[in-house]
């Protein structure tokens, strides 16, 4: 089958301890077949909101949360979803913090440490734990106890089709555990502050990662994407999928900037 190519770009890689720019072929995934989210790590898929003015933060809350839990349910099987906040990357927030820019590095989210990260603290005493459980009705208990956590992406164009740093996602099988390593990161503002393990992706000798974008996103189109999962965590598979943010080269920077919003569904299985 042939596959069409997007672009050449530039993807932020680390070879050894040190950062390594790495030439390639982004696919355009409108144009190629692909597998669902549950082989490939992700799927672009339509997906309409009631939120009417994503400018609103209340809206958002009230509305779109409501929203992804019930299709992280929806996609995944589990018995419940907790989405408890969201991130808009555009020029304003990362005024605010540069946490909340474009991501130009090649990661995938967690690490296999984020399952006991995230039993701790749904067991902790802090009022947002709490207010968590309490929206989907379950006890500490119940999340320290379900039988598996599975975290689901939301990746959502806020801004015009075009933008300068678009994102791209890389097919989990074809980055093994081999060429992933595992760094700290404290204080994210992404994150309410939290600290956790993130994994960065080495750069490979030859272009056996494969890269796919959806160019020309809609407000009526989504991306999901795997970022953990205990049971495949359990079975050595693939929980992970690489992503990045990425030049268009058609596309000067800032003319327009990226306008988007991100939403994390923590699917258990009780």
């Amino acid at each position: 089958m042939t596959q069409t190519l997007f672009c050449r770009a530039e993807m932020n890689y680390v070879k050894g301890e040190e950062p390594c720019t790495l030439e390639v072929d982004i696919l355009d995934g409108r144009k190629h077949p692909l597998p669902g989210w549950q082989e490939r790590g992700f799927e672009l898929m339509q997906h309409n909101s009631a939120v009417e003015d994503w400018t609103d933060e209340v809206q958002i809350r009230q509305i779109h949360y409501g929203e992804i839990a019930d299709l992280a349910r929806e996609l995944s099987g589990c018995d419940q979803a907790l989405v408890g906040s969201h991130i808009k990357r555009n020029p304003e927030q990362a005024k605010l913090h540069e946490d909340l820019g474009p991501i130009t590095f090649v990661h995938s989210d967690f690490a296999e440490s984020y399952g006991d990260m995230m039993r701790q603290f749904y067991t902790g005493s802090s009022d947002e734990a709490q207010l968590g459980l309490n929206s989907v009705g379950i006890t500490a208990d119940q999340f320290s106890n379900a039988r598996r956590l599975l975290v689901l992406q939301f990746w959502r164009n806020l801004g015009p089709k075009k933008m300068d740093l678009p994102i791209a996602f890389c097919e989990a099988e074809s980055v093994a555990r081999e060429e992933l390593f595992t760094f700290p990161v404290t204080n994210y503002a992404g994150a309410g502050g939290l600290d956790f393990d993130t994994l960065g992706v080495e750069a490979p000798e030859d272009e056996r990662h494969n890269w796919f974008t959806f160019p020309e996103l809609g407000i009526d189109e989504i991306v999901v994407f795997r970022t953990y999962d205990s049971e495949r965590v359990q079975q050595r598979r693939p929980f992970w999928t690489p992503h990045s943010a990425f030049r268009d080269p058609s596309v000067e920077l800032g003319s327009p900037s990226r306008s988007s919003i991100e939403l994390r569904a923590t699917c258990l299985f009780l």
